[in-house]
């Protein structure tokens, strides 16, 4: 197996050690993912993203849905019924689960909803008015290239 030193991308970028650290555990192989619930992840457009899962046989209150530290946490655990059942074929699964996504800086969860055995969870990233893009005025001699620009209107 090859490994990868991450260690250059520490000693020259500013502010990306969260990113070197998600790709130096994705080398190891570290939190490997459970396929079980199934889901699907989509954008719908620039900014909004979908997560949706397939929670057969889970109520929503069967369900928790936690976001800390740009990580979204997805748990079902069926509550155990008094009713006792024999089964001759038993395909649905109703184990409990956790399922944990990373979330990108400035993505938040603005939505969920159960529908039809599906988890729908939208997201949306909202850059903050500083982080969006900008012009800067490039000064020569004294005057600024915008000023000039007004002044010519």
């Amino acid at each position: 197996m090859t490994t990868f030193d991450f260690s250059p991308l520490y000693s020259s970028s500013i502010g990306f050690d969260r990113l070197a650290g998600l790709m130096d555990a994705a080398s190891r192989g570290e939190r490997a993912q459970a396929t079980y619930p199934p889901y699907n992840i989509e954008k719908v457009e620039e900014n909004n993203y979908r997560i949706t899962m397939a929670v057969a046989g889970f109520a929503e209150e069967d369900l928790s849905l936690e976001t800390k530290n740009n990580q979204m946490i997805v748990k079902g655990r069926k509550t155990p019924s008094d009713e006792q059942r024999i089964y001759l074929h038993q395909g649905i699964a109703e184990r409990a689960f956790e399922h944990r996504f990373q979330l990108a800086d400035y993505v938040r969860v603005k939505e969920a909803n159960l529908e039809n055995g599906l988890l729908h969870v939208e997201l949306v990233r909202e850059l903050p008015d500083e982080m969006k893009p900008r012009n800067i005025a490039i000064n020569t001699g004294g005057s600024s290239r915008f000023m000039s620009e007004e002044k010519a209107a």
